[in-house]
């Protein structure tokens, strides 16, 4: 069971039959969507010792939502985002209107 707060919560589940029958269930590629698909609720200046599950509690209240930090800097590697003075952007999560 994945968790609804998961990156993968919307993941289609496939299944690999395998030669003996055995049925593999696995998670389909997740494709992340261009920056401009997440409405923008502000931004983050990289300071010494950030780590980015303190910055999604701080600003998203959810330190697990790190991975929404990643999604709206297109980075696959989160240790690329800590770099000092950087400015991250903070969205929602995609398809969620932003305030107009």
């Amino acid at each position: 069971m994945i968790d609804p707060q998961s990156r993968h919560a919307a993941t289609e589940i496939a299944v690999l039959v395998a030669p003996d029958g055995a049925r593999i269930p696995y998670l389909r590629r997740r494709f992340i969507a261009a920056p401009n698909a997440f409405a923008t609720l502000g931004e983050h200046l990289v300071a010494d010792g950030d780590r980015l599950d303190a910055i999604a509690a701080r600003h998203l209240d959810d330190p697990d939502g790190f991975w929404r930090i990643c999604d709206a800097n297109v980075a696959l590697d989160p240790d690329e985002l800590l770099v000092l003075g950087r400015r991250l952007r903070l969205t929602l999560p995609q398809g969620v209107p932003g305030p107009r």
